[in-house]
């Protein structure tokens, strides 16, 4: 079928056979081609998913710790710092 988008040529491996023979059985009736695509939309679905998770627990653990400083270094803290460095 013509079309402009890119195409990929892939060549199935041991590995791959196992993952589309696994996935046929998940979506039957689907061409080889077709059980491909789906495994590779479902694979960035997942990897979305995790990097949002992940993103999620970075959030968590800065708000959790926001602020634990707040008050230890005085307003002058920098200025009586400065001052004991040489000149």
């Amino acid at each position: 079928m013509p079309t402009t988008r890119p195409r990929h040529f892939v060549t199935e491996t041991d590995d791959l056979t196992r993952a589309l023979d696994a996935a046929a059985a998940r979506w039957p009736g689907l061409s080889r081609a077709q059980v491909l695509v789906q495994l590779a939309l479902e694979g960035h679905r997942a990897a979305q998913q995790a990097n949002d998770e992940r993103h999620c627990r970075r959030l968590a653990a800065l708000r959790k710790h926001s602020g634990m400083l707040a008050g230890v270094y005085g307003p002058d803290y920098l200025a009586r710092l400065r001052e004991e460095w040489p000149t």
